[in-house]
């Protein structure tokens, strides 16, 4: 299993919500392409980032920020936040990027989501949020009509590869991941199913390796020090 260290970015910062609530935001650093540094220092081959501001507002104020931490880091950049159509999804691949992570256009719009797939293959995954077993979309402000599963099956069929799954009720919650639903996840779907969202303890990173998912995000826990991101990284192997 992967471990990808997250940089969620605000105003250039590397931020955390709590529960994707924009006014309940610790700021964790003013320099995110030192902390990208850090990550590969610990052995880091991946990382994900998300633009909090595009992901509200469907643009890239964070763009610079996020090309200097590619660059800095050297290493495989899955990004998020505002990806609405095929100017930005090239925007960012031509950055650097080497995936990005479409959210609500991939709700939104599935004719954009089947375009993408077809120019850029596995470089596009797609993130689905859920909450109360329904995808939420627009950063989290509003949910579909959609389910989890009928979602999956859905971008499955289209020829998405990757997914990043994140349950909001644990997120940055430090309450633990939800285990059953990974599970559940990587049984149904023949998907590369990356883990988001209270992942809290080496004891989560054992349990969703033992899972055999593709990958897990560690966000809070790393910047609080609840996991040790080199420890980490040996346990997921």
């Amino acid at each position: 299993m992967l471990i990808f260290p997250a940089i969620d970015l605000y105003e250039g910062k590397a931020v955390r919500l709590l529960r994707g609530e924009y006014d309940k935001m610790t700021v964790y650093s003013d320099d995110p392409p030192s902390l990208a540094r850090d990550f590969a220092a610990s052995g880091a081959t991946c990382i994900h980032l998300v633009d909090l501001e595009g992901a509200r507002d469907g643009n890239t104020p964070n763009i610079e920020t996020i090309k200097k931490i590619i660059s800095a880091s050297g290493l495989f950049a899955e990004v998020g936040g505002g990806i609405r159509n095929m100017e930005t999804v090239d925007k960012y691949l031509s950055a650097g990027a080497s995936r990005v992570i479409l959210g609500t256009a991939a709700v939104k719009d599935r004719d954009f989501l089947v375009s993408a797939v077809k120019k850029y293959g596995e470089r596009i995954a797609v993130g689905i949020d859920v909450k109360d077993g329904k995808v939420a979309i627009k950063g989290w402000t509003e949910t579909a009509d959609l389910t989890l599963e009928d979602f999956c099956c859905d971008v499955e069929s289209i020829g998405v590869k990757t997914v990043i799954c994140t349950d909001i009720s644990k997120d940055g919650a430090m309450q633990g991941a939800n285990h059953e639903l990974y599970r559940k996840l990587s049984e149904t779907f023949r998907l590369d199913i990356i883990a988001s969202g209270g992942v809290s303890s080496i004891d989560d990173v054992k349990r969703l390796t033992k899972l055999g998912i593709y990958g897990a995000i560690i966000g809070k826990a790393y910047y609080t020090g609840a996991i040790d991101l080199c420890e980490a990284i040996e346990v997921a192997k």
